[in-house]
């Protein structure tokens, strides 16, 4: 081997290690790029999981307020409704009173709601032969002068009191309508113990 071909070699030699290095250190910077990235990337995937199941605890949280929202919405229709059918109930308990408990219940009320004591009694076709009996006895129990009317209302018991312009509704419906407007919490109590 001449001088030329050692210079060669040892040149080329010089160059492989050169480019072994260069290459292993690449290698190096690839693997730890590689790691980092990696590391992003499972850190980013945990997040993202985190992020996930919190937004899923979140809307089942949500969904199960709404879903006791609607319970208790609907428990409140149903109490309502129970109470209404209590009303009704009491409202057709009423209508069906009949003979001397429904000419006594009739007379009190004609005395209350008279003012002028000389008012006409309007009842429904189904109360009118009580009715008149329940005026006479208004009058004799008060002293006042009122007439039962040869008209009658469309309602389902009861009467109107009427006096020239003025009208008192009695109706059955009417009072127990007014009668809820002032009782009904403490019969949802009732009902709702």
């Amino acid at each position: 081997m001449n001088g030329l071909e050692r210079i060669t070699s040892r040149i080329e030699a010089e160059a492989r290690s050169e480019v072994q290095t260069v290459v292993e250190a690449g290698r190096a910077e690839i693997s730890k790029a590689v790691d980092g990235w990696v590391q992003k990337i499972e850190a980013e995937r945990r997040e993202l999981i985190e992020r996930n199941e919190k937004a899923a605890a979140e809307r089942e949280e949500r969904l199960k307020s709404a879903a006791e929202m609607d319970a208790r919405k609907t428990i409140l229709a149903t109490k309502q409704e129970l109470v209404e059918e209590a009303y009704a109930m009491a409202l057709d308990q009423l209508c069906k009173l009949s003979g001397q408990e429904k000419i006594d219940l009739l007379a009190e009320l004609l005395v209350r709601a008279s003012s002028s004591g000389t008012e006409e009694a309007v009842f429904s076709e189904a109360d009118r032969a009580d009715g008149a009996k329940a005026v006479d006895r208004a009058n004799a129990a008060s002293g006042k002068k009122l007439t039962a009317s040869e008209d009658t209302a469309p309602i389902r018991g009861g009467f109107i009191l009427r006096d020239k312009n003025v009208e008192v509704n009695c109706a059955f419906e009417t009072l127990v309508r007014l009668q809820k407007a002032e009782t009904a919490g403490a019969v949802a109590k009732i009902l709702f113990q």
